[in-house]
């Protein structure tokens, strides 16, 4: 484990000698630098984990002015480097407005020492939890560019670890000519992993035909699937292409595969086992080669003891099982998502993508896309907002919803934090801008 370094820019050696012996206790290491452009320096020639830095360096100042210059400086060189600011009563509305401008926090002199261990230690823990997203992002992102280069991902737009192995399993069970049985909720995204599959297959050059078995009526299963010659049926004036001969040579798509009727699924059962079938109302043998890919949102397994799917056909179409989970369970490809759907004319406000990322997606990717359809048309200046989204009021009890949060839930997060405001912002669910501005909004002071 690396060792945690604190670079401490303050023209006065005594306050870097006591955060030295202070932070010791925590083995975090400390350097000092007098100057801010000493502290630059060190900033770019090591590895600094956070920075404490002082307001004023001038003898004859106390505007705050240089610390606020210092502070843009280390946000240019590192954006995503915590800082604390060293502030005294009169420049302290300086400081206050830099932490709404991106500064982690604020320390008063003198300071309480217990409160800056524990804002430290929360800091560095925040950044190190930061550090290791942003590695497995990194490595994810590799992996992504390697799948897209190596195989047809269809555009796919995902960044949880949860689709991308479903993704890779699609793309590496294409070749096998085996038949392919996606699961999952309604509109996870099923159809674009059954073309994921058939693009990278051996019959990509034939059609992909897509079929909602759930829709089909159970007395029109059979030419529906099969085709019909005229008079088969009441109404059929004409001969009717089933999609089996559609999909010949490519793959045909099954959907809801679970709601199929049982007499749909013997027949559906021979043409996989023979490649043969029959036309209603023909007697004439037809042959086909297509390749099968089925999906189902249902527990397949308890239909079959419930006697309402055929266990041989399950077994048949299920040689390999691609496991999509809810967009609920894979909140890093929310926003990806709502941004594909936006597309580049239009941008999320803050409270917006926490409203997206709190709330549940029953209905799934399909849910986001007709929200973000929806938010389109209502948006004002091309940004949407938490009301253009108009979502239910049910969302994860982990992440608030700024609006919902009253006076006095703001006050017990902060009295829990003993005045800290990361803490404080991290327990409520918000950022430290937003804390701030639901503070002004209450006339609470920090």
């Amino acid at each position: 484990m690396a060792v945690r370094t604190v670079l401490v820019i303050d023209d006065n050696p005594a306050v870097a000698s006591a955060m030295a012996v202070l932070l010791r206790l925590r083995d975090i290491r400390t350097v000092a630098a007098r100057t801010p452009e000493e502290g630059l320096a060190t900033l770019a020639r090591e590895r600094v984990d956070l920075v404490i830095a002082d307001m004023n360096f001038r003898a004859d100042t106390t505007s705050g002015e240089e610390g606020a210059a210092l502070f843009r400086a280390l946000r240019a060189a590192q954006p995503d480097l915590p800082v604390i600011l060293i502030t005294a009563w009169t420049h302290l509305e300086t400081a206050v407005q830099l932490v709404k401008a991106g500064a982690a926090d604020y320390v008063s002199k003198p300071w309480d020492n217990d409160k800056l261990l524990s804002t430290v230690e929360n800091l560095l823990e925040l950044a190190e939890a930061t550090r290791e997203r942003e590695r497995l992002q990194r490595v994810l992102r590799q992996r992504r560019e390697r799948l897209a280069k190596q195989y047809n991902v269809r555009d796919i737009v995902f960044e949880s670890e949860a689709m991308e192995r479903a993704v890779e399993l699609a793309c590496r069970v294409a070749r096998a000519d085996v038949p392919v049985l996606i699961t999952g909720p309604n509109g996870a995204g099923k159809e674009r992993i059954a073309e994921i599959v058939h693009a990278n297959s051996g019959v990509r050059s034939g059609p992909f035909v897509a079929v909602n078995c759930g829709a089909i009526p159970a007395d029109l299963v059979e030419a529906e699937l099969f085709g019909a010659e005229v008079g088969a049926y009441t109404g059929a004036n004409k001969a009717r292409v089933g999609r089996f001969q559609l999909a010949n040579g490519g793959t045909l798509f099954l959907d809801e595969i679970g709601n199929l009727p049982v007499g749909g699924q013997v027949k559906l059962l021979r043409v996989l086992e023979t490649g043969q079938f029959e036309q209603l109302g023909s007697s004439h043998t037809r042959s086909t080669r297509v390749r099968v890919v089925s999906a189902t949102n249902a527990d397949v397994p308890a239909l079959i003891r419930a006697g309402r799917f055929r266990e041989d056909l399950y077994y048949r179409l299920n040689a390999i099982e691609i496991a999509l989970p809810p967009l609920a369970e894979r909140t890093e490809d929310i926003l990806p998502l709502a941004q594909h759907f936006l597309g580049a004319d239009f941008e999320l406000s803050e409270d917006a993508m926490g409203a997206l990322l709190a709330h549940d997606w029953p209905g799934n990717v399909r849910e986001l896309r007709n929200a973000i359809e929806r938010a389109k048309l209502l948006a004002a200046n091309r940004v949407v907002s938490v009301a253009d989204l108009n979502l239910p009021a049910t969302q994860r009890p982990a992440v608030q919803e700024g609006d919902s949060l009253t006076r006095e839930i703001i006050e017990a997060g902060l009295r829990k934090a003993g005045g800290n405001i990361s803490r404080a912002a991290q327990s409520l669910g918000l950022s430290r801008q937003a804390l701030y501005r639901r503070m002004e909004r209450f006339g609470l002071k920090t």
